[in-house]
């Protein structure tokens, strides 16, 4: 007894000691700031980090923020490494890219950065503390810009249309601060174009105020498409587009796959959105796991003469159907982009056709790594701007008609980049949505990280098609660095691109 009445007194007496000690560290803590701003544009750059030569690492929030609090480096002349992702400091004559300053409690120390690429970081979109240094920081929350609820800490790979007067946006696999498995069978959400504070057009350039489906139970967002009956596996939308029904009404649909991991197909086919229960049903199971004859990627309206269709492409378009729910339905309908003749040494007569195979950007790059083909019939390999030597293979993107080009813009990740394997983003352009896209020019980049599935969203055009902004996954997943960037990695990170700055590529 006297043993744990010891026990009692000791670990009553330990707890009134911590307790004592972070109300004393919490009283006394003072907060100083930095802010990583662009050198050209005097904006607030998200996304980049400072590392201490003790290996502290802080990342800008969505203002370009820091907020410190660490009386090791509060008042201290501290020497702070730039890593930018596309936004670089000087380096000194011993090669470091940074820069040593005091910082100073209630007070917030500026660092101008040039960015090196076109494209502008504006902010992360996802998951939570987008301005989480901003608020340690006290600093005003005018435009801010936030999801509402959901609860969602991470989000994986946008697929996003305009439905019935608002943005319909879905996510892959979506994490949340509770367990280590999220939620997988795709999280939803709607956003305004009209600013309600102003009564104008949102401007993205600070967020988006997603609107997720949630669970009404937790809070958390919930499956958009549940197939109850069939739990086993994952599920992932893609192809997501909006078209008529018979009747003339405005129809969701999208291609479905359930998965038991990237690589086992369990199920697919097509998935059609229910308004009244606001989730995905399915429409058609479609038995052939190749089977192509279905959306996919992401989805494009294009006026051929008299006839609308739907293209469907990662970011090329190698598929088409008619605009209307019932082709959509209907393998029959379904033609594919690909060259009409093709022997041991060449490829050529591209068409539209309802028998061949898709051909794409991974197909024309095997052809060219084993050099069985003829110069100037490739037309998803565009030559690098900067280099003519090299080829640019995207791995996924989308397109659309640009007015202030005049072309029809691919913005894209690339793969097997230089940079990292799947962190570059790149720009092309062509006459005709199916090409050929001649060359290409790198708009923004990711040091050892990835970012991929990058979306341009047409409805957030400005000035005529001359400001574009797209968006994609963030996260160390598939670039062989085990370090994730706090609250950024696996969340959307927006970017506009000001076309007027582009060279011609034709």
């Amino acid at each position: 007894m006297l043993n744990i009445q010891r026990y009692l007194m000791n670990t009553f007496g330990l707890v009134v000691i911590l307790a004592s000690v972070v109300t004393t560290i919490s009283k006394a803590a003072e907060v100083a700031g930095i802010r990583i701003v662009d050198e050209a544009t005097g904006r607030g750059v998200p996304l980049v980090e400072l590392e201490t030569t003790h290996g502290i690492r802080y990342v800008t929030d969505n203002a370009g923020l820091i907020a410190i609090i660490d009386p090791d480096v509060i008042g201290e002349e501290t020497f702070f490494s730039v890593i930018g992702h596309g936004y670089e400091f000087p380096k000194d004559p011993f090669g470091f890219s940074g820069k040593a300053i005091t910082v100073t409690p209630g007070r917030i120390t500026e660092i101008k950065v040039q960015r090196q690429y076109l494209g502008e970081r504006l902010c992360r979109l996802t998951g939570v503390g987008l301005y989480r240094d901003s608020e340690l920081l006290g600093m005003p929350a005018n435009n801010r810009l936030q999801p509402v609820n959901g609860m969602v800490v991470g989000q994986d790979s946008i697929q996003s249309v305009l439905y019935r007067d608002k943005v319909f946006c879905m996510w892959g696999d979506t994490s949340r601060l509770s367990y280590p498995l999220g939620m997988f069978r795709m999280a939803g959400a709607t956003y305004d174009l009209t600013d309600k504070t102003s009564n104008g057009r949102l401007d993205p350039q600070n967020g988006l105020p997603f609107e997720y489906f949630v669970d009404p139970t937790s809070g958390f967002a919930r499956a958009m498409m549940p197939l109850a009956e069939r739990p086993e596996g994952v599920v992932w939308i893609d192809g997501l587009a909006v078209t008529k029904s018979a009747d003339g009404k405005e129809t969701m649909v999208a291609h479905y796959s359930r998965r038991k991991g990237l690589a086992e197909e369990l199920e697919h086919g097509l998935a059609k959105y229910d308004d009244a229960k606001s989730t995905f049903e399915v429409l058609e199971k479609l038995d052939d796991p190749m089977e192509w004859r279905h959306p996919h990627g992401h989805a494009v309206n294009v006026q051929d003469g008299d006839e609308s269709w739907l293209y469907f492409g990662n970011p090329f378009p190698t598929t088409r159907v008619p605009d209307t729910l019932a082709a959509v339905q209907d393998i029959r309908k379904y033609e594919s982009f690909s060259p009409l003749t093709a022997d041991a040494n060449s490829y050529n007569e591209w068409n539209w056709s309802k028998t061949a195979t898709p051909f794409g950007a991974k197909e024309e790059f095997e052809w060219f790594n084993r050099k069985k083909r003829r110069v100037g019939e490739d037309r998803y390999l565009p030559v690098n701007s900067a280099d003519p030597q090299e080829r640019i293979f995207f791995h996924s993107g989308s397109l659309h008609w640009n007015a202030y080009r005049q072309k029809w813009i691919v913005i894209g990740c690339r793969i097997y980049g230089k940079d990292t394997l799947l962190g570059e983003v790149w720009y092309t352009e062509g006459d005709s949505p199916t090409g050929p896209f001649r060359r290409a020019i790198k708009i923004a980049s990711h040091d050892k990280q990835s970012f991929y599935n990058v979306c341009h969203h047409d409805y957030l055009d400005r000035d005529g098609g001359r400001i574009v902004h797209f968006e994609g996954t963030f996260t160390n997943s598939f670039s062989g660095n085990p370090y994730q960037t706090p609250r950024y990695n696996y969340n959307q990170v927006l970017y506009r691109l000001d076309l007027s700055q582009l060279p011609n590529l034709d």
